[in-house]
């Protein structure tokens, strides 16, 4: 059986219980009180039991805590999965964008995202559904935009013709109330 990685001593578990009350943080705090528990002479399967977690799970909170003290046992946020593309290509994409589409070379007369991500396909062989290319050109500033629907046979004098403006002088409906029309 092999030796326990021992815990760094420059906290006592006095210390570590009294950040634990001062944290906000619920799993810091289990963290915390667990390597107080080991501090104080306990064993890892008690400090685990206690915790409500497996032994494998307190070393690697006794090896946070020996790299970053109180603050490694902080949660902290997942990385997430990394992008699909790089900064060079990031760069292409946001070139072709900004330039828009060549109808006679792409094949569309505006970007769509499956059109894009086609386009990525072609250029750097690489398959990227429309969602995450969408999320991609949210990152990289870029909104969805579409113009309003036109039709072909709309006239420009039509549209003042139609258009309806409201009264400029508010006036009491003739109505009234209903007592008054009994």
């Amino acid at each position: 059986m092999a030796a326990a990685i021992g815990v760094r001593s420059d906290y006592t578990s006095t210390d570590l219980r009294g950040l634990a009350r001062r944290s906000g943080d619920a799993n810091q705090v289990r963290r915390l009180l667990a390597i107080a528990l080991i501090l104080d002479g306990g064993s890892r399967s008690e400090a685990a039991k206690i915790a409500g977690v497996t032994l494998q799970i307190v070393r690697d909170w006794v090896l946070r805590f020996n790299e970053g003290g109180p603050e490694g046992l902080a949660t902290r946020k997942s990385p997430g999965r990394v992008s699909i593309l790089n900064d060079d290509q990031r760069a292409r994409l946001a070139e072709i964008v900004e330039a828009g589409p060549i109808p006679a070379a792409h094949g569309v007369v505006r970007w769509r995202l499956c059109d894009l991500a086609q386009w990525v396909w072609d250029e750097f062989e690489l398959s990227v559904t429309r969602h995450t290319l969408g999320r991609e050109l949210r990152a990289m500033g870029y909104r969805k935009l579409s113009a309003r629907p036109r039709h072909r046979g709309q006239k420009s004098d039509d549209i003042a013709d139609f258009k309806k403006v409201s009264s400029l002088v508010w006036r009491k409906s003739g109505g009234g109330c209903r007592e008054e029309r009994r």
